[in-house]
């Protein structure tokens, strides 16, 4: 089978490329970005946790980057009742300029990666990709009911 996946390393350093002059601009490091950007585009996710399960960081730095954001004022963590344990985080206004820029930014990128594709192409595309997330997920299921089931956990 070819290597399907070859293409990320140069998908990773187009979209580093594409977003650096954001982060120069605006004082930010790649990863505050990255943390901005998903609490930015993804409001239903708002802990550190979600950023890391979803955007597969380091809980190391992702927790710098939410403490560099809140000291930028750019970000704000409450806690909500029941819980008081999980701090919700929240995009501020004052990061609004950047929130435009870095959805600009993603917007280039976007047209980079798809330029030349016919609209049948994309939605192609797009039926692909969400038939390998089902594939995914039923598979993480299937090796999560094996384990409960090995080990009698429910």
């Amino acid at each position: 089978m070819e290597n399907v996946f070859r293409h990320y390393a140069a998908n990773e350093s187009l979209y580093t490329a594409t977003v650096s002059p954001v982060c120069e601009k605006y004082g930010l490091t790649y990863m505050e970005f990255t943390v901005l950007m998903f609490l930015a585009n993804n409001p239903q996710f708002d802990t550190a946790s979600d950023i890391v399960k979803y955007r597969h960081l380091t809980k190391s730095h992702v927790s710098m980057s939410v403490r560099s954001l809140e000291d930028k004022g750019l970000l704000k963590g409450e806690h909500h009742k029941p819980n008081r344990r999980t701090i919700h985080l929240t995009v501020l206004d004052a990061a609004d300029a950047i929130v435009t820029a870095g959805r600009k930014a993603q917007q280039a990128f976007g047209k980079i990666l798809f330029s030349g594709f016919s609209d049948f192409e994309y939605n192609q595309l797009i039926s692909f990709m969400k038939k390998i997330d089902e594939n995914i997920s039923n598979h993480i299921k299937l090796m999560q009911n094996k384990q409960e089931h090995r080990y009698g956990i429910k």
